[in-house]
């Protein structure tokens, strides 16, 4: 009999709400809901949760045993749920219950269908790149981690900037200072990185990001390196500004000055399970809300032109213009 992992922050109304629905629906069409045990406590305390059958994890499933998790929040609770099943292949659904939501697959409204859907396995497992994260001390490697969205070095102490080097397959780039340095994933790109300037990168696209929090340079542009590529800050030791390191939002760790956190794609993806097809332009358009009056879109197969037509095609004639520099200099008269 199918497992599934429901994760939800029950100690809020509405996801609790939301996991008893789940696991309720989940029950009577023949699959196991799994919870961690202070979740299911939660649920147990509700009026309408305390007869409910429920394994716990950990107890009397592990995550081998699992097919799914449904995860039921925002995207923090999705983090929070992809660092759970880190060591596992357990692909993850999300059901929004936040506001933005990039890493939901269904809204809250949907929840009924999205069971449904679990339950006729009619979803699809998408891979996600991960970044992998190491800080240097010196030679002595101090932590290894590893991030779903973004590695972000800020400074520690809201008065004093931090001094940094930012580097791309071992070769510096620019040094100046700033509030921090966000690396990120594709899939980060419309979360931290994305409030600092960033730019968004379709999830298909295989890249990595870099972009400077607050420089004060010249030249602190956002950078789009190759998936291959080794990405680099270095907390510059001529001043005493410590720094802090954020993955996800969820790990830190203490930056002293003289630090070098190194980033790198993972070889463990994070594997999201997709309910919809929806192109990844159209959840950008909806999630931000942005204006879309006056898009005509583009022509019909059926309207187009082609050029078997009656009469024949006549192009407007095209004008190549050199710039004056490359203009013929008009010839010389010749004197006798």
């Amino acid at each position: 009999m199918r497992r599934i992992l429901v994760l939800a922050h029950t100690g809020r109304e509405d996801a609790l709400r939301a996991a008893l629905d789940t696991c309720l629906r989940l029950r009577d069409s023949g699959l196991i809901p799994v919870m961690r045990r202070d979740e299911v406590r939660n649920l147990h305390n509700a009026p309408d949760g305390r007869s409910l059958e429920v394994q716990i994890l950990g107890e009397d499933a592990s995550l081998g045993d699992i097919d799914l998790g449904m995860v039921l929040g925002g995207d923090g609770t999705v983090l929070r749920a992809a660092e759970m099943v880190r060591e596992s292949a357990v692909p993850l659904l999300g059901v929004n219950l936040g506001h933005v939501g990039f890493l939901a697959e269904s809204e809250r409204a949907d929840l009924r269908q999205t069971v449904d859907w679990v339950v006729n396995r009619h979803y699809v497992v998408e891979e996600r790149m991960a970044i992998d994260v190491q800080v240097w001390l010196g030679n002595r490697r101090i932590a290894h981690t590893w991030a779903l969205n973004e590695a972000a070095v800020e400074k520690a102490n809201r008065e004093r900037m931090i001094e940094v080097v930012m580097e791309v397959d071992g070769r510096p780039i620019s040094t100046f200072g700033c509030d921090g340095m966000v690396m990120a994933t594709p899939t980060g790109s419309t979360a931290y990185a994305f409030s600092a300037g960033g730019p968004v990168v379709w999830p298909g696209v295989e890249a990595l990001i870099m972009v400077p929090i607050s420089a004060h340079a010249l030249f602190a542009k956002p950078l789009v390196v190759a998936p291959t590529s080794t990405m680099a800050i270095e907390l510059l030791s001529r001043t005493d500004a410590e720094g802090v390191l954020w993955c996800d939002g969820r790990r830190t760790l203490d930056l002293p000055p003289g630090s070098r956190v190194e980033v790198t794609r993972s070889p463990k993806p994070v594997r999201l399970a997709r309910v919809n097809r929806t192109p990844f332009s159209e959840r950008l358009v909806r999630k931000f809300e942005l204006p879309t009056t006056g898009w005509r879109g583009p022509v019909s197969d059926s309207h187009r032109d082609t050029a078997t037509s009656a009469l024949p095609i006549i192009d407007p004639p095209l004008q190549v213009v050199e710039p004056r520099h490359y203009q013929p200099r008009p010839e010389t008269e010749q004197h006798p």
